[in-house]
């Protein structure tokens, strides 16, 4: 009998109580609310805003306003600084820091004791009950987990508070029994120099019978590259011959299948995608056959929704889960355990279906394109690029576009830098292509593009190897939770990569 199956049956109440989002959503939502509130009624943002008194959700609406980082900010600070009872009940002294808002270069995100255990600790946990439910022949336990994270660092002058990636708070908290069974050491999955921690991590771990992986795809691929270097093998299964399944999150895994399926032929092996963000955990896709994921109900996060083309409006309409609407695109508000009160996460997601509540992350609020009128988000990117990919044989590792305003002549297109792992035959045709289907899954674009009058075909620019690398090296921002910001209706980020790409 291996490991796993012991272990395993640990895991099956959980399994049985998931059972209960298939139709009791509502129900577990206001109990959520309902502890939420009760836990924060007495501090100080508790009291400011009556929770006292909150006896519904449309009490909780009319008492609590919708927040962004700028509003929370201040009090952030404060709790940064050692004060106690602000946004949550005591202390916190973990903050996941994340990209920035226009006014600052750094968001910091409490992590409060009870937000660690009861969403973040609480979705891995989730994940590996779903894993196990769906492959029951599973020997994840009988050997190692190789678990890519961030880094950390003091913060202020709090004895033991740290601020950095989440993953790297996660790894510092972890229970030390789970220190059994994942790689690598502490001391090197916590290195800030990621081409350091990518060569020691292949070192320590080549040698391993890891089981199973767990990071951010573009991350985990530059690791297990260099395991492969280091080793000669042509594929990783030569390397890990027990490895069964790679728990991905943090960015779309779309662009990097292709790159890991060469990697690993084994038709065994499995993904997983989760939704753990700084601020939460908030999905985990429970069926291998379908990429959207079931929404975390029980956890000690509220969910509230805005639709997206009301976004921005003086008095956008704001609904809980229970008024969702399955093919809507929804900016997604958070109520947590963590201090965040009804806040704008900035991630977009549509509901494919209800009961349970299972959707899909269509993009960021700041991660789209619509310098005139064209609506374009980072799932129609997604799907363009992939169109483009299988139809011209490339392979895409980085991409980012922004539009090019209008010139002398009124003309404006969307240009597109593209690194290709493998390059198609021909660029043009690649651009076509790609121009093609964001037409057909986007119809504000297709109309900006009918006849040329107002987008002009776009662009693609080949980007040299490495550039993508070399441009978040040179702003700090290499490994970890990092991200390339893939669509954007500021120039600034492309314009710092061509630079670079011009003297590569």
């Amino acid at each position: 009998m291996s490991l796993t199956s012991i272990v395993g049956k640990l895991f099956l109440p959980r399994q049985r109580m998931l059972e209960r989002y298939n139709n009791e959503a509502e129900a577990l939502q206001q109990s959520v609310l309902k502890h939420l509130i009760e836990r924060e009624k007495d501090t100080e943002y508790g009291r400011n805003h009556l929770l006292n008194r909150v006896k519904s959700y449309e009490d909780f609406t009319r008492n609590v306003p919708v927040n962004t980082y700028e509003e929370l900010k201040t009090d952030i600070d404060r709790m940064r600084h050692g004060e106690h009872n602000v946004l949550c009940q005591g202390g916190v002294k973990w903050y996941a820091k994340s990209s920035g808002t226009t006014n600052d270069k750094s968001k910091f995100i409490p992590v409060s004791h009870e937000g660690l255990q009861r969403i973040h600790y609480q979705g891995g946990k989730d994940v590996v009950a779903l894993y196990l439910r769906n492959h029951p022949h599973s020997r994840l336990f009988d050997g190692k987990s190789l678990i890519l994270g961030g880094s950390h660092a003091p913060n202020y002058n709090l004895p033991g508070s740290l601020v950095g990636d989440l993953s790297a708070i996660l790894i510092e908290n972890i229970n030390p029994l789970a220190n059994i069974a994942r790689v690598p050491c502490k001391q090197t999955a916590l290195l800030s120099d990621f081409e350091v921690k990518r060569d020691r991590i292949a070192r320590e771990t080549m040698h391993k019978n890891v089981t199973n992986l767990s990071g951010v795809p573009s991350w985990m691929l530059s690791v297990l590259v260099r395991v492969m270097e280091l080793s000669g093998k042509q594929h990783l299964e030569e390397v890990w011959p027990n490895l069964e399944v790679f728990f991905h999150g943090g960015i779309a895994f779309t662009p990097y299948r292709g790159q890991y399926e060469k990697l690993i032929a084994s038709p065994k092996m499995s993904y997983m995608e989760t939704y753990n963000a700084s601020e939460g955990f908030f999905g985990i896709q429970d069926d291998p056959n379908d990429k959207s994921m079931l929404l975390m109900l029980d956890y000690d996060v509220f969910y509230e929704f805005i639709p997206m083309d009301e976004l921005g409006s003086d008095n956008p309409t704001v609904v809980p889960l229970w008024g969702v609407e399955t093919g809507t695109n929804y900016a997604m508000l958070i109520t947590t355990s963590c201090g965040l009160w009804r806040y704008l996460i900035g991630d977009t997601v549509r509901f494919v279906r209800k009961n349970p509540y299972k959707f899909i992350i269509t993009g960021r609020t700041k991660y789209f394109i619509n310098a005139f009128g064209e609506e374009l988000i980072m799932d129609n990117a997604e799907q363009g690029i992939a169109y483009a990919c299988a139809k011209t044989g490339a392979e895409v590792s980085e991409y980012t576009a922004a539009p090019v305003y209008m010139n002398s002549d009124a003309k404006c297109r969307h240009q597109w830098l593209i690194e290709f792992l493998h390059e198609p035959e021909r660029l043009d045709e690649f651009a076509t292509l790609l121009d093609n289907r964001l037409q057909e899954v986007n119809s504000d674009y297709e109309a900006k593009r009918f006849h040329n009058v107002t987008l002009q075909h776009l662009e693609v620019v080949k980007a040299k190897q490495g550039l993508f690398n070399e441009w978040l090296k040179e702003k700090g921002k290499l490994g970890g939770q990092h991200k390339i910001p893939r669509l954007s209706n500021s120039r600034k980020n492309i314009e710092e990569l061509l630079a670079i790409n011009a003297r590569l």
